[in-house]
C-alpha cells in the first residue's frame, strides 16, 4: 500500500469556505450516511414524508436519535418535517432499504406544505403506538420518537433534532428477537451528489471492546 505525499493534498481552510462549498465537502467526505426516512403529521392531520441523511443514534440509555435538518436552500424557510416536529414534538424514523429506495428518493421533492407525500406516492402506512405520526409499512424497521430537544447549530442554518425512541417496530424478516440482521435489511446510504449505496461487501473483525447488549460475544 502506498501512502499519499504531502504535495498530493489540497488544504481548504475554514475561512475560505462558504456554505455551499462546506456542504459539498462534508457530504463527499462523510460517507456512507444512514438515511432517516421521517414521517410527521401537521396540525391538519396531513402526513409528511421526507428523507434526511445527516442522522445517527446519539444515546442508548434511553435510546436517542439525532437528525440535522437545515433550512431550505432557496428561501431559508423551515422545512415541513422540522416544523411538524417542533409543533407536535413527535416523529417516526423509518429505515430506507434497497426495496424502498425509489419511493424514498421521490419523497425528497419539495412538495407544497398542504400536499402529503404519502398520498402522492401511495405509501402504505401503519398506525404508531405512542405518537400520531404513522409508520411506513414497507420499511422493515420503524422507530417512534418524541422530541427531547432541538439545538440550533452554527450560524442558524442547521438544527439538530434529538428524539427519544419510545418504540421499535422490527420486521421478523430482519429481527430474530435479539439482533437486527443488516444484510437481510439491505439498507441504503447516502453518498455525495446524486448517489446512494448499499452495504456492498461486509467485513468481519472480532470485537475488541464489549458494548452494551453483549455484542462483543458475537462471532
Amino acid at each position: 500500500m502506498t501512502h499519499p505525499q504531502h504535495s498530493d493534498f489540497t488544504c481548504v481552510d475554514r475561512d475560505a469556505l462558504d456554505t455551499e462549498t462546506a456542504y459539498r465537502l462534508l457530504v463527499g467526505c462523510v460517507v456512507p450516511r444512514p438515511i432517516a426516512w421521517i414521517t410527521t403529521v401537521d396540525d391538519a392531520g396531513r402526513v409528511n414524508v421526507a428523507p434526511f441523511s445527516s442522522y445517527n443514534y446519539v444515546a442508548t440509555s434511553p435510546p436517542m436519535l439525532a437528525v440535522n435538518i437545515a433550512l431550505r436552500a432557496g428561501d431559508g424557510a423551515i422545512k415541513d418535517s422540522a416544523r411538524n416536529i417542533l409543533d407536535s414534538r413527535e416523529f417516526v424514523v423509518n429505515v430506507a432499504t434497497e426495496a424502498t429506495m425509489d419511493e424514498m428518493h421521490r419523497s425528497a421533492w419539495e412538495y407544497p406544505p398542504d400536499v402529503s407525500e404519502a398520498e402522492v406516492l401511495g405509501l402504505p402506512l401503519l398506525p404508531s403506538r405512542h405518537v400520531r405520526a404513522p409508520r411506513i409499512a414497507s420499511s422493515p424497521v420503524q422507530m417512534e420518537c418524541r422530541l427531547d430537544q432541538a439545538v440550533t447549530l452554527g450560524r442558524g442554518v442547521n438544527t439538530l433534532y434529538i428524539g427519544e425512541v419510545v418504540a421499535f417496530h422490527l420486521s421478523s424478516e430482519v429481527y430474530d428477537g435479539r439482533r437486527v440482521d443488516a444484510q437481510k435489511m439491505r439498507p441504503v446510504a447516502r453518498l455525495g451528489g446524486p448517489f446512494y449505496s448499499g452495504l456492498g461487501e461486509v467485513f468481519h473483525r472480532p470485537m475488541l471492546q464489549k458494548p452494551p447488549g453483549g455484542e462483543g460475544s458475537a462471532s
